[in-house]
């Protein structure tokens, strides 16, 4: 690859629900594709490693509810076994390694997302803290202050999970860092989170890859409730979730995807440079704007601006 170029891949595929090492035996196969395109960043969809929750009947606590405990039994501890292999993954394949997996802690879990580099080292993670719908059945909220940027031979590389894309103030920090690619696991397919992504582009002048998961009703072992699609169909290859991954450029072009039809590794050269030249024309936080712009002080009033049918009026907010 050409110096201050990248080739990146999102991966687009299902959990295998309910088996961990079936799920990390598919993830090395994606991964070894992956690898064999001459991609050096692969990033995973939200929960890969354990399983979105989505359709779930976890809400009825009842003795015939058996989904719970295999879902739990389903998360990884991190650090754990499950991680030493992906780190050896990401290893044999000299790539670097997004994965969103479902950690457990106790009996607590958490969405979080890992990262790892080429020559098998796990970097760190960051638990998802904006849970929604299913996700606050069965997940906590983690903390703002495991929000890491890496700086690795590819550039800066960060990223947020899901609904935490869509918080001005995580997004902020991490263009204040620097982020070069903000990987954006996800579990949206909707023509609204594509148009997220390209903001976060043009606002970050970075690259996003945002990866989701591909699933029909047959990836799964149990009946669901609710699926995205048609809710009254019990066909086997009645889509649960759509998938929709893409990459986008600092400048707002889909590089590539969306790709709405199944199970895909979707790959784009990005080209460094892009991001200098972004950046030109939108200085964001970090560069053309200093610290002050971008929050509130503590010893400033904040000026109200107060309409009438005549005229607008600005007092300053004194409580």
């Amino acid at each position: 690859m050409e110096k201050g170029r990248v080739r990146a891949t999102v991966v687009q595929a299902s959990t295998v629900f309910f088996d961990t090492p079936a799920t990390l035996d598919k993830a090395e196969r994606l991964i070894a594709g992956s690898a064999a395109y001459g991609s050096q960043l692969v990033v995973f969809p939200e929960a890969f490693v354990g399983g979105y929750p989505r359709g779930f009947p976890f809400e009825s606590p009842n003795e015939d509810n058996q989904e719970l405990p295999k879902y739990h039994a389903s998360a990884i501890e991190v650090p754990g076994p499950e991680v030493d292999r992906l780190a050896k993954i990401s290893c044999r394949y000299k790539v670097h390694l997004v994965m969103g997996v479902v950690e457990k802690d106790g009996f607590y879990l958490f969405s979080t997302i890992l990262f790892f580099d080429p020559v098998g080292r796990y970097l760190g993670k960051h638990r998802k803290l904006m849970r929604s719908a299913s996700e606050c059945v069965v997940w906590c909220s983690g903390e703002k202050s495991s929000l890491p940027l890496y700086r690795t031979a590819i550039g800066k590389v960060g990223g947020l999970l899901y609904l935490d894309s869509r918080i001005p103030s995580l997004r902020t920090e991490l263009y204040a860092k620097g982020i070069q690619m903000y990987c954006a696991p996800t579990a949206d397919a909707r023509e609204e989170w594509r148009a997220s992504m390209i903001h976060i582009a043009i606002e970050g002048r970075c690259f996003v890859l945002s990866a989701n998961q591909f699933c029909r009703r047959k990836d799964y072992s149990l009946p669901l409730k609710c699926i995205d699609g048609d809710s009254n169909s019990d066909l086997l290859d009645t889509i649960v979730c759509s998938g929709g991954s893409v990459i986008v450029s600092p400048s707002g072009t889909i590089l590539a995807g969306p790709n709405y039809q199944g199970e895909s590794l979707i790959s784009a050269d990005l080209d460094l440079e892009e991001i200098t030249r972004a950046k030109l024309e939108f200085g964001e936080v970090g560069l053309g704007m200093g610290p002050d712009s971008v929050g509130w002080s503590a010893n400033k009033p904040n000026l109200v601006l107060y309409q009438t049918a005549v005229k607008t009026e600005a007092f300053v907010d004194l409580s």
